[in-house]
C-alpha cells in the first residue's frame, strides 16, 4: 500500500504544487475582491453538481461494483465498464447543457447577491462558460475509477497537472492582455470569455489524458446502450443513500457560500475568495496523503469484505489511519502556527494585498484544527462503503452537516463580520471532530473492532513527537515578526524555512528516535529511492 500510495502521492504533490502556482496566478490576476468572489462562486458550482451526481457515488458504489464485475463476469467486467462509461458520458452531457441554461438560478442559490448587481452578472457569465466542464470531468472521473480497479494509480493523480498548467497559462494571459485586472467594473466580455473557457479547457485536457491512459491499460471503449445489463437497479439501491449524503453535505456548502458572500459584501476581501483559497490549502495534505492512501486501500478492502476476511479489513484500516496521521499530525500543528506565513508568499502580489493574504492565512490556521478529524472521518466512511453500506454514511453526514450548519450560523451571528469566515472554518473543524467520533463507534461495531487502543496510542506518540516542531515554528514566527517588522514576502519565507522546513526535519528525527514505525517506513522508502 505504501508503494502504491507513494506513486499517487508523487503525482498529487506535483498536482498540488502546480495548483499552488494556479492559485497564486489567480490571486495576482483577479484578487480577492468582487471579481475574485464572482469567479470562485461560478467555479464552485460544477464541482458541487459533480459531487452530487457522480464523485460521491464513485468511491461508494462504482468502484465496489466494478471490482465485483471483474471477479464474477466471464469477460472480467469489461462490458460492464463500457456500459458505465457510456452512461456517464450521455448523462453528464445532458446535465451540463441543463446547468448552463440554469446558470442564473444556480448563482442565486449559492450567493446572496442582488440580481441587478455587476457581481451577479459577471458570476452568471462565468458560470455559463465553466459549467460545460461537467461532462468532461465526469467522464474523466469514471475513467480514473476504472484505472484504479486495475491498480493503475499514476494517471488519475498526474492528469490534474495538465489541467493546472492550462489554467495557469490562461490567468497569465489574462494578467498580460486583460483590461479589467481585479476591478469587476472594468472587466470586459472578452476578459470573461478568456477566464471561463480557459478554465473549462483545463478540464478537457485532463479528461483526454485519462482516456489515453485507459486505452494504454488495454481498455478499448465501445459504446454500449444495453443498459438492462448495467445493473442500474443494484446501483440505484446502493447509490440512493450516497446521493442523499452528498445532498446533505451540499446543503451545508450552499449555506457556507451564502454566509461567506454576505460577509464579503460587508467587508471587502473577507468573503468567498479567502474561504475558497484557505480551503484549497487545507485540502492539500489530505489530497496528497489521504486520497492516495484511500484510493489504494478501498479496492483491497472491498475484495476482503467480498471474501469475508474481516481481519484484513481491520488491518487495512489500521495501517491506513496510522500512515495518514503520521503526516497529518505535524502538518496540522504547522498550519495552526504558520498559516499567514504560508499564504503571504503565495497570494500577496498583484491584485491581492499583504493584508488580504494574511487574512487567508488566519482562516487557514483555524482549518488546521480540522485536518486530522477530517482525514479520519473520510477513512471511516470507506469502511462502510467497502461493505456496500451507503445508508449509514448518510445519517452520519446529515448529523455532521446539521452540527456544522448550526455552528456556522451561531458563529456568524456572534463574531464580527471581519472574522465571519474564520468562524465558518471553526464550525467545520468542530463538526468533523464530532462526526469522526460517531463514525468510529458505528464502524467499529460493523467490523467487530477497529483497534482503537493501538491507533490512539500511535497518534499520541505522533503528537508528542510533533511538539518540538510546533515550539520551533512558534519561536520562528515570534522572532521574525518582532525583529524584522511583520510578515512580508521575505520574512514569511524565512519563517517557513525555519518553522516548516527545519520543523519537519525535527519531527522526522524525533519520530525516528521514538521508533514510530509509519515514519520509519516513509523515511526508509525515501532513503532507498535516493540510494538508487
Amino acid at each position: 500500500m505504501l508503494r502504491a500510495s507513494a506513486i499517487m502521492a508523487a503525482g498529487t504533490m506535483v498536482s498540488r504544487v502546480t495548483g499552488f502556482v494556479r492559485t497564486m496566478v489567480l490571486a495576482y490576476a483577479i484578487g480577492t475582491m468582487a471579481l475574485g468572489d464572482a469567479y470562485n462562486a461560478a467555479y464552485a458550482i460544477p464541482y458541487s453538481i459533480l459531487d452530487l451526481l457522480l464523485l460521491g457515488v464513485l468511491s461508494s458504489v462504482v468502484v465496489p461494483m466494478i471490482v465485483r464485475a471483474q471477479q464474477r463476469d466471464p469477460d472480467g467486467g469489461r462490458a460492464y465498464e463500457q456500459r458505465l462509461l457510456t452512461l456517464a458520458t450521455v448523462a453528464l452531457m445532458i446535465v451540463a447543457a441543463l446547468a448552463v441554461l440554469a446558470a442564473p438560478l444556480l448563482i442565486d442559490l449559492y450567493t446572496v447577491w442582488d440580481h441587478d448587481s455587476r457581481k451577479f452578472e459577471v458570476a452568471v457569465t462565468l458560470a455559463r462558460y465553466i459549467l460545460p466542464q461537467l461532462a468532461f470531468f465526469g467522464v474523466g472521473a469514471v475513467a480514473g475509477a476504472i484505472l484504479n480497479t486495475r491498480d493503475r494509480y499514476g494517471a488519475p493523480m498526474w492528469a490534474p497537472v495538465l489541467n493546472n498548467v492550462v489554467v495557469i497559462c490562461v490567468f497569465v494571459a489574462y494578467a498580460a492582455i486583460g483590461t479589467g485586472g481585479g476591478d469587476i467594473t472594468e472587466v470586459t466580455d472578452g476578459d470573461l470569455t478568456l477566464l471561463g473557457l480557459g478554465t473549462t479547457a483545463g478540464i478537457v485536457a485532463q479528461a483526454m489524458v485519462l482516456i489515453v491512459a485507459l486505452r494504454r491499460a488495454g481498455f478499448s471503449f465501445v459504446p454500449r446502450f444495453d443498459l438492462r445489463n448495467a445493473r442500474l437497479g443494484e446501483m440505484a439501491r446502493m447509490g440512493v443513500w450516497t446521493i442523499g449524503y452528498v445532498i446533505v453535505t451540499q446543503l451545508g456548502f450552499v449555506l457556507t457560500t451564502n454566509l461567506a458572500s454576505d460577509a464579503g459584501d460587508v467587508v471587502a476581501g473577507h468573503g468567498i475568495t479567502p474561504y475558497t483559497l484557505a480551503f484549497q490549502l487545507f485540502q492539500l495534505p489530505y489530497g496528497v496523503i489521504g486520497v492516495s492512501v484511500i484510493t489504494a486501500m478501498l479496492p483491497r478492502m472491498s475484495r476482503a469484505v467480498t471474501e469475508g476476511r474481516l481481519d484484513d479489513v481491520r488491518g487495512e484500516f489500521g495501517s491506513s489511519v496510522r500512515l495518514i496521521c503520521s503526516v497529518m499530525v505535524p502538518v496540522s500543528l504547522l498550519l495552526m502556527v504558520l498559516g499567514p506565513a504560508v499564504t503571504v508568499p503565495i497570494y500577496a502580489r498583484g491584485a491581492t494585498s499583504v493584508a488580504d493574504a494574511v487574512y487567508i492565512g488566519n482562516v487557514l490556521q483555524v482549518y488546521g484544527l480540522a485536518l486530522v478529524p477530517f482525514a479520519i472521518f473520510q477513512l471511516l466512511l470507506r469502511v462502510f462503503y467497502s461493505f456496500g453500506d451507503t445508508r449509514t454514511p448518510v445519517f452520519i453526514g446529515a448529523g455532521t452537516t446539521a452540527v456544522n450548519a448550526a455552528l456556522m450560523v451561531l458563529f456568524y451571528v456572534l463574531l464580527p463580520t471581519a472574522y465571519a469566515v474564520m468562524g465558518l472554518a471553526l464550525a467545520y473543524a468542530i463538526a468533523y471532530a464530532l462526526g469522526a467520533v460517531v463514525a468510529w463507534i458505528l464502524a467499529s461495531r460493523r467490523v467487530q473492532g477497529l483497534g482503537g487502543w493501538a491507533v490512539g496510542m500511535a497518534m499520541t506518540r505522533m503528537y508528542l513527537a510533533s511538539l518540538p516542531t510546533a515550539v520551533l515554528a512558534l519561536a520562528s514566527v515570534w522572532v521574525v515578526t518582532e525583529t524584522l517588522d511583520g510578515l512580508g514576502f521575505l520574512n514569511s519565507v524565512i519563517v517557513l524555512a525555519i518553522g516548516g522546513g527545519l520543523g519537519m526535519l525535527l519531527y522526522l528525527g524525533v519520530a525516528h528516535r521514538m521508533r514510530i514505525p509509519e515514519v520509519n517506513s516513509i523515511v526508509g522508502m525515501v532513503a532507498r529511492r535516493v540510494g538508487r
